[in-house]
């Protein structure tokens, strides 16, 4: 992986910044945002990916590992936000199992 498929990768992944006082609808107005421009990043990455498949297949200037390494840096974005909402929603489903 190339330097900016890391920087992509870390922007996905990057904390959320809240003080430790931060009121819950705060935090919440942050994860919202975070969420939001996590997911207007894969799907910027899927874009990209599919023109430059398109401008492979018309037989642009574009290179076959070019758009393989676009291809794959889409699909691990999607894969890594599949795989944290999966993570969110058995996170939520184990909490509304606890007993209070």
């Amino acid at each position: 992986m190339n330097v900016s498929g890391l920087q992509n990768l870390h922007s996905i992944m990057k904390p959320i910044n809240t003080s430790p006082s931060a009121k819950p609808y705060e935090g919440q107005k942050a994860f919202s945002a975070w969420l939001n421009e996590s997911i207007k990043n894969v799907n910027q990455a899927q874009i990209q990916s599919q023109i430059a498949t398109e401008k492979f297949v018309r037989g642009e200037n574009i290179q076959l590992h070019d758009v393989m390494i676009t291809a794959q840096k889409a699909s691990v974005s999607l894969q890594t936000t599949v795989e944290i909402r999966n993570k969110v929603i058995e996170s939520y489903q184990e909490i509304m199992r606890m007993q209070v």
